[in-house]
């Protein structure tokens, strides 16, 4: 939405709103709204706490009248979360845990998320239709995403017995293991979070069952149909309104998914399988339309493209390229690389990985977050090994062409300055003045705690962990909602960007209260939240 990479966003996690690190950034909707068009958007479009106001002329929709899990999923929740109390689990741990991760839904497409927020656009659609302004109009789908929940039709289109599993089911040989991270990140994190696989293996160690990933496969395959139903819906409209000979249609999303592959679900690598998404446009009466091109292209090109296409100017600033010639020609480039980042923490240290994908190979180059050391590499080549299953960075007859990949990534991409500041930790931080540190706050159970008033600028902050045993960090909402952000390890550290006024409450890992902090305005970019032994 911005056309910039995360290094230039300085956007790197889910914790970080766009606007307190780049508060004059203008979006993609943003600046077709400076040149005349009325933007509005439906469902996620950016990250679901920030929704970026200034982008649109509404705030964005969220379907209402919808349901998720079913009553009796929910109702399996409860007793799930409270056995877990009852072992002893930590509170964040029991927040964190979800329903079932499928459910064959027994309701009619308008009741769930997706199908309302399809009948909501349309009517959007039909309203800005008759409206002289030129629109911009931008539907976020939740599936093909974890929960799978879709109605029973959709599911009915498949055979479950019959659906493929994934033929690389194991980690790529001599992969690093930095790559999927500790027991694994990258290859179960996301899945665990559902009560029904909140015990799956890592593929470190074994498989999924087979019933369990025919299961899952299934479940993608039907929300893959039951959102393909509802952009159906959408199309139609546009044509019964008269719009589709002037207006672009794009489709996309925002990174790719794990069936099995690499024994793997979910997302969170540099892989191909997790990177590599749908992009789908249609401008009228392109030449290529209806064509399919093997350039390499990138999400930060749809912004340029858009702007292009629209006749608008393209901003000076953007680090993507228009697709405006592919369109004219699907045998075109616009260029030679596309990139992918993305940060882990293994092994107690902060690592980035990068990703280059030319032509013929998957470059990834893992570097350490304080040093920008280079301590892993992969390669791997899509002319002999397209599901990128062994890595040969170490194949000395190689060796020539990782260093003229490395020298190729680095003349493409600005290096970046290290340490990156995707965390911080306590050993490293100077010791906190008296007009940074935040005043911690005893607390007894038994008194209410302060409410959360936020006001001003968004402030950084860095909690630091001083005792013997983990703590959690939980944020309290204006409105008494409650969230458990972080598992901070004995000496170690937490950094959030977080508004003046919001109470912060930390706890042991078994729920007990031990105290909070207030946000308050600090000077400097750094105000440090000590919690004492």
């Amino acid at each position: 939405m911005t056309g910039l990479r995360p290094d230039s966003t300085r956007v790197w996690d889910l914790t970080t709103e766009m606007r307190t690190v780049l508060p004059n950034v203008v979006t993609l909707p943003q600046h077709f709204r400076e040149h005349g068009y009325l933007a509005v958007s439906y469902g996620k479009i950016s990250h679901n706490p920030f929704p970026d106001a200034i982008s649109w002329d509404e705030p964005t929709h969220n379907a209402q009248d919808v349901v998720a899990h079913s009553a009796d999923n929910r109702k399996k929740l409860d007793q799930y979360r409270s056995s877990m109390r009852e072992k002893g689990k930590p509170e964040g741990a029991i927040e964190r845990m979800r329903g079932p991760a499928t459910e064959i839904q027994e309701e009619p497409d308008h009741r769930n998320y997706d199908g309302k927020q399809t009948l909501d656009a349309i009517e959007k659609m039909q309203e800005l239709a008759s409206d002289e302004k030129p629109f911009f109009l931008a539907v976020g789908y939740i599936r093909p995403h974890l929960p799978f929940i879709t109605p029973k039709k959709y599911w009915d289109l498949y055979n479950r017995s019959e659906i493929p599993l994934a033929s690389n089911g194991f980690l790529p040989k001599n992969a690093p293991t930095v790559s999927f991270g500790d027991r694994s990140f990258g290859g179960f994190y996301e899945l665990r979070g559902y009560m029904d696989y909140a015990d799956a293996p890592s593929p470190f160690d074994a498989p999924l069952g087979l019933e369990q990933q025919r299961e899952l496969r299934h479940g993608y395959y039907a929300s893959v149909s039951f959102v393909d139903a509802q952009i159906g819906l959408l199309l139609s409209a546009l044509d019964n309104a008269g719009l589709e000979n002037n207006t672009v249609v794009v489709l996309w999303s925002d990174h790719g998914w794990k069936l099995g592959e690499h024994g793997g679900w979910c997302k969170q690598t540099n892989y191909e399988i997790d990177t590599r998404v749908p992009l789908i446009i249609r401008s009228p009466f392109a030449k290529a339309n209806g064509k399919t091109s093997q350039s390499l292209v990138e999400l930060i090109d749809v912004f340029p493209t858009l702007a292009d296409l629209a006749g608008l100017p393209i901003p000076g600033n953007l680090q993507g390229k228009s697709l405006k010639p592919i369109l004219d020609d699907a045998d075109a480039k616009v260029k030679d690389e596309a990139f992918s980042q993305f940060p882990r923490k293994h092994a107690g240290k902060d690592f980035m990985g990068y990703a280059m994908r030319t032509d013929q190979y998957r470059y990834v180059e893992w570097l350490d977050a304080v040093s920008g050391e280079i301590v892993e590499r992969e390669i791997y080549d899509h002319a002999t090994d397209p599901e990128e299953n062994t890595n040969l960075a170490n194949e000395p007859s190689l060796e020539a062409v990782v260093a003229s990949l490395s020298e190729r990534m680095w003349s493409a991409l600005p290096k970046p300055t290290f340490p990156l500041p995707i965390t911080q930790q306590a050993s490293s931080l100077p010791p906190a003045s008296s007009d940074q540190a935040l005043s911690w706050k005893q607390h007894d159970p038994s008194s209410p705690l302060p409410d959360s008033q936020p006001k001003g600028a968004f402030q950084s902050v860095t909690f630091t962990n001083q005792r013997q045993e983990p703590v959690e960090l939980v944020w309290l909402g204006p409105d008494g909602t409650t969230k458990v952000y972080q598992t901070i390890a004995p000496s170690g550290s937490f950094r959030i960007r977080t508004r003046p006024g919001i109470v912060w409450l930390v706890r042991s890992p078994q729920g007990e209260s031990l105290g909070y902090f207030i946000v308050e305005s600090k000077r400097g970019e750094q105000a440090v939240a000590e919690i004492p032994q």
